[in-house]
């Protein structure tokens, strides 16, 4: 849209939403990371994403609406195809007689306008939205479809013709099952479907008597879809063929992957094939190529732990860590580290299992330790390549944690994943690695810890908590230390009580089934200060760091997931639940 830096600040002092000095905060971060004024205040919470709707529908002197709680009628919704919608963020929600009413991102996009007038055949009547309404408008897309992918599946697998046999399927016999059409339709199907619910793996698990498929959609795993067992062999052996691998290798694990385009992304699937009793088990990680756009806020990173970030990016050398399990984001906040320190001054090199998304400038090698290209081999090639930034994907033995701690020595800025528990516990694992303490203390910036909360959906019911559930609470965290928190973070009056703090539980609507969409993080964010260097040096225990980081006003993992249950953004048992885990 075309609205000039100054008028947006004009008109946002003018309203009084924003305060003068949040606005100046806000345009030297858009200035640094070239980004839209607008959108930093609404990331930052300091305005909603329907204020910021209004105002530019007024300085723009379009109509705004707001789709967040709408059902839309079907045949207003269906005159623009899923792939424009989505592609272009335009949704019709209204019809009369000769006229449709669209909602769009951009009403200036006159060219979309134009299309749709001339597929239509309908005067379009431009409004602005916002991105939350877009959202829950292409939901109502997925509802349809959803019915439509049980008929299409259930309509291929009896058309499906395989001969029951007491023998395995074997060589070409197998293949041309593969390329039979109803398998083929049938994953098609599967692979769209779970683009379309954002889930981010799919698993096909073959059982005595049938084919379990299952999504995994914000971090928990869904039944999607139980398909008879004649199929599975045509479905492995289909997966097989776009991946690349040996179709009739049936005895041995399999690794392979494959790229489909949609009209609105490019998706890379990771495929993992696993001997199982009953056959072989296919799982599918999603990767969306065009994922870009994430800052350290949107991660889920408080203004103080930004800061800290930011504040150990800028230093040229030293080593930066995230930890946490597997599925916790890891790699895509090292991403969002890469794309701020992404300039044309520095040279950045990566050695990763796999590369999970391919980014501009940045020289990324895939391990493949078939061939003897390790971590640590690959590490050794890298220092050699002149680089100013080096990104490790994982570190997992001795002698690749040496080899990252010499880097980091020796003039470089190394990013680097753990599969530790907290941030404090990544000290204890590198020392059992057999890097010397001293080493620790001189090369370590940052270590950061995250896991992955689900978010609660705009609906949502307010509570409060009684005397028996803050005893309960009491129990897992400190509530004066959150209560100062809280305090310090401006989210409560400073004389508020835990009497008067509301926290909220998920709320299903039929555009948000379960109460939660999408996810974001929780994190800790542990600063090498001098007293926890010392701390290092004495062989410290991982409690007794932590201890220490927390008198230093670190903010523990579920401190900052409680804070995040107090503004709404998730839920206690949300937070609870990974971090128990």
């Amino acid at each position: 849209m075309n609205i000039e830096l100054q008028q947006l600040k004009l008109f946002l002092l003018d309203s009084g939403l924003v305060s003068s000095k949040d606005i100046l905060e806000a345009e030297k971060q858009a200035q640094k990371t070239k980004g839209d004024l607008g959108e930093i205040l609404v990331n930052q919470g300091k305005l909603s994403e329907d204020d910021l709707g209004r105002l530019q529908a007024y300085i723009l002197g379009i109509p705004f609406v707001s789709l967040v709680k709408e059902k839309i009628d079907p045949s207003a919704l269906s005159l623009i195809p899923e792939p424009i919608a989505r592609t272009h963020n335009i949704v019709a929600y209204k019809k009369k007689e000769d006229e449709l009413e669209v909602a769009m991102l951009d009403p200036q996009d006159l060219e979309t306008i134009d299309f749709i007038k001339k597929k239509s055949n309908f005067k379009i009547l431009p409004r602005l939205t916002d991105k939350t309404s877009i959202k829950n408008a292409l939901t109502q897309y997925q509802k349809t479809l959803q019915a439509e992918f049980t008929e299409i599946v259930q309509k291929e697998v009896e058309s499906l013709k395989v001969v029951e046999e007491e023998g395995e399927i074997k060589g070409e016999d197998l293949k041309k099952l593969a390329e039979d059409m109803p398998v083929v339709k049938i994953v098609d199907t599967l692979l769209h479907h779970a683009i379309l619910q954002r889930a981010s793996d799919i698993h096909i698990e073959p059982m005595e008597k049938e084919v379990a498929v299952r999504y995994r959609i914000d971090g928990i795993l869904r039944d999607a879809m139980a398909l008879p067992p004649k199929v599975a062999p045509g479905l492995i052996a289909r997966i097989k063929i776009l991946s690349n691998l040996k179709i009739d290798e049936k005895r041995l694990p399999q690794d392979g992957r494959f790229k489909i385009e949609t009209p609105e992304e490019r998706v890379s699937f990771r495929v993992s094939i696993l001997p199982v009793y009953n056959g072989e088990k296919a799982v599918l990680r999603l990767l969306h190529e065009n994922t870009k756009g994430f800052s350290l806020e949107t991660l889920g990173f408080n203004n103080e732990q930004t800061d800290l970030m930011h504040a150990a990016i800028r230093k040229p050398v030293g080593m930066i860590l995230v930890t946490g399990p597997t599925g916790c984001g890891k790699t895509t906040t090292l991403y969002t580290v890469l794309d701020i320190l992404n300039t044309p001054e520095v040279n950045i090199s990566t050695i990763e299992d796999p590369i999970e998304y391919q980014i501009p400038r940045v020289n990324q090698t895939q391990v493949k330790p078939d061939i003897g290209l390790t971590f640590a081999n690959g590490l050794r090639s890298l220092v050699r390549q002149d680089p100013d930034i080096i990104m490790v994907g994982e570190i997992r033995d001795n002698e690749t944690a040496s080899l990252a701690i010499n880097a980091a020595l020796t003039g470089h800025l190394v990013l680097s994943t753990l599969h530790t528990n907290s941030a404090a516990g990544a000290i204890p694992r590198l020392l059992d690695m057999k890097v010397e303490p001293f080493l620790l203390a001189s090369t370590l910036n940052i270590i950061v810890a995250q896991r992955l909360v689900r978010k609660l959906c705009p609906a949502k019911e307010k509570y409060y908590l009684n005397r028996d559930q803050l005893e309960n609470l009491g129990k897992e965290v400190d509530l004066d230390r959150i209560l100062q928190l809280l305090r310090q973070q401006k989210i409560i009056e400073l004389k508020a009580g835990w009497e008067k703090i509301p926290f909220y539980k998920p709320k299903p609507t039929k555009e948000c089934e379960e109460g939660y969409s999408d996810r974001i993080g929780i994190h800790e964010v542990l600063k090498m200060t001098e007293t926890i260097k010392n701390l290092v040096m004495a062989n410290a225990t991982s409690d007794d760091i932590e201890k220490q980081a927390k008198k230093e006003g670190m903010t523990t993992m579920l401190e900052d997931g409680i804070v995040k249950a107090v503004q709404g953004i998730t839920t206690i048992e949300e937070v609870l639940r990974v971090t128990r885990e």
